[in-house]
């Protein structure tokens, strides 16, 4: 049997200005922007957790700027990641538990109402316009409808259901590599060493500590892809958050693959933590505390918008005047999708650029912003704004947008920009400086 046709009366459920599907870094501030603006906002979570990689997903720390007054700087103070920490690139990894509380906390307004466990499996639409969404729960499939749908799913699952144009990976379609992260505690904290990636130059003796593991993996100590060992402080002492685990090759909008690589990944867990025992000083004791609920997903879809953001735009920080989100940083940090370590031999920097609001607009589907690393990129530029600082304030952009847009029952393509900034710019977030 090659297809099914399915035919059911399904109840509607609500009926509301803005509708978020996915409640990770760029959801929740997109729907709390969007609450905070009047909107009555539906929130809706595939996981019975709400955070995304901020909780289930285990990835800390919170890499990645953005400049002054947007929502990241409330996020990070709740949070309680140390103010000389913020700049992402020394900083720590977040207290996940914590969390959780949190940001359940920072999404309970009275004019959002939050769906859990509750994925999005279709789109509603009339023409070219996304009219709502089909959502399924333990009671079932449930219509919601909205004026605004905004898509912070990370993998553009809904612009995808809608008929949009989507990108994936680079030029052959390979995408960077798939992780679970995970805690280990009984850290020595006076012996032990941290390394945040490959723009570190932390040593270990006299040899550099990244150079120690490649020479590792070469003599057989530790698998090839795992090569790149990655050791993140976190804000308890004697914790470390490991970002090394991967598996190439994944497709992370392919459900047939999945379990493969969270059964391949987990088995690393046990091999990493192994190695570092047994090869680094102040982790002879050290033992597997937590590890993320989900798989880490560094990039799939990517939506094809009004304007594609280059590498050429994030590297020389590209100024835009329809500015949503300004002096966006973060190195173009491309992952390997065929080995270990990152795809090149230097990583290259950034000048804090500019995402224009023309990225979130999908082209050809109207009713519909995108808001994350979905958004309309390159596969190189996605390298950059993939983190979930650059995520936060893109979320919080959108939902503004969406807002407006639902009060004046206007499409997104069709806002006036300045209203927007204007808005953004009442809250306090800059967007104009040098």
């Amino acid at each position: 049997m090659d297809s099914l046709e399915y035919r059911k009366t399904i109840p509607v459920y609500g009926e509301y200005d803005v509708i978020v599907a996915g409640a990770g870094a760029a959801g929740i501030c997109a729907a709390v922007a969007a609450a905070r603006q009047g909107a009555r906002v539906c929130l809706v979570e595939r996981y019975g957790v709400l955070g995304g990689n901020l909780t289930v997903g285990f990835v800390g720390p919170i890499l990645g700027m953005v400049s002054k007054g947007t929502m990241r700087d409330e996020l990070m103070a709740l949070l309680g990641v140390p103010e000389n920490d913020m700049l992402g690139w020394v900083g720590v990894a977040h207290d996940f538990e914590k969390a959780k509380r949190v940001i359940a906390d920072f999404v309970d307004i009275d004019n959002l109402t939050v769906l859990m466990q509750s994925p999005a499996v279709d789109v509603i639409k009339e023409g070219n316009r996304v009219k709502g969404l089909l959502i399924s729960g333990n009671d079932g499939l449930k219509a919601i409808y909205g004026k605004v749908v905004i898509d912070s799913t990370g993998d553009g699952d809904i612009s995808f259901l809608a008929g949009a144009e989507t990108m994936k990976g680079r030029s052959d379609g390979l995408c960077q590599p798939v992780s679970l992260e995970f805690t280990i505690g009984n850290v020595d904290e006076a012996r032990a060493v941290v390394c945040i990636g490959d723009v570190d130059d932390v040593k270990l003796g006299d040899e550099p500590f990244l150079e120690y593991c490649r020479r590792c993996a070469e003599n057989g100590e530790l698998p090839p892809e795992l090569a790149a060992v990655r050791l993140h402080r976190t804000v308890t002492p004697g914790q470390r958050q490991v970002n090394t685990t991967q598996l190439n090759r994944i497709d992370g909008t392919d459900t047939a693959s999945l379990f493969r690589a969270e059964a391949a990944l987990r088995r690393q867990i046990g091999i990493i933590t192994d190695f570092l025992r047994s090869h680094l000083p102040g982790y002879e004791d050290c033992r597997v505390i937590s590890s993320g609920a989900t798989l880490g997903v560094r990039e799939s879809r990517r939506v094809r918008g009004e304007y594609i953001l280059t590498r050429e735009d994030v590297v020389d920080g590209a100024r835009f005047p329809d500015v949503a989100v300004h002096k966006a940083e973060f190195i173009v940090d491309i992952h390997n999708p065929e080995g270990a370590g990152q795809a090149e031999a230097t990583i290259q920097y950034c000048t804090p650029y500019d995402i224009p609001y023309r990225c979130f607009v999908p082209l050809g589907i109207d009713g519909l912003l995108t808001a994350g690393r979905c958004i309309s990129g390159t596969h190189d530029a996605h390298a950059s704004y993939r983190v979930m600082s650059i995520c936060m304030a893109m979320g919080e952009a959108a939902g503004v947008a969406a807002a407006i847009c639902a009060k004046q029952d206007a499409l997104p393509r069709d806002l006036d920009v300045s209203l927007l900034q204007q808005r953004l710019m009442e809250k306090g977030v800059d967007l104009f400086s040098e």
